[in-house]
């Protein structure tokens, strides 16, 4: 089977995990690392042994490569989709989230997980708009894909990363701002 196919089953798969994974209790199934949040949405807090890379393009068109992460000592990977209620009940919060912090200490990075790179992205644009969630959002393609998606069984999906772009912890599933706000305080203490 041709690469390039490959590669469009395996997000096509992603997308029907996703479809069927939305919500704010999202677990993981057999998941036991995690930790339950009190707003339900399951934390994870094992490090990655090795850094993410990805190259994409965020909806204005420009290239983003995974050096975007040593702009900030903490980045906040937040993986929604256009279907998904909690995901789309967040952004406000994300939004404010963003605006909150100093860019050098944290900064925000959306990944539209049903939308390809190439694709009409309008109705990424308008819910963007909607949600005031005013930080980087990046379509899928290949390269982030494989860079981040591989393990992503629902949507929300949110990843905590260092300036070296190691994972330090992972949420499924939607929080309110208050938690957060203790999520990301926390993880700025501990670097």
């Amino acid at each position: 089977m041709n690469k390039r196919y490959q590669i469009l089953l395996g997000i096509f798969a992603l997308s029907a995990l996703l479809l069927s994974g939305c919500g704010k209790d999202n677990k993981p199934a057999g998941s036991t690392s995690g930790s339950e949040t009190a707003s339900g949405a399951i934390s994870e807090t094992e490090p990655s042994a090795e850094p993410i890379v990805f190259e994409g393009t965020d909806l204005e068109g420009n290239t983003v490569t995974s050096d975007i992460f040593s702009q900030s000592r903490l980045t906040m990977v937040n993986v929604w989709a256009t279907y998904c209620n909690p995901c789309l009940s967040e952004m406000p919060s994300l939004g404010e989230l963003a605006a909150d912090y100093d860019t050098e200490q944290f900064q925000i990075i959306g990944i539209v997980s049903d939308v390809l790179e190439g694709e009409d992205q309008s109705s990424v644009e308008s819910l963007v708009a909607q949600t005031s969630a005013n930080y980087t959002h990046l379509l899928l393609n290949e390269s982030i894909y494989y860079g981040l998606l591989t393990d992503v069984s629902a949507v929300p999906t949110t990843f905590f990363l260092d300036e070296n772009g190691t994972v330090l912890d992972t949420v499924v599933g939607a929080m309110e701002k208050p938690a957060w706000e203790a999520k990301i305080n926390g993880l700025l203490e501990g670097l």
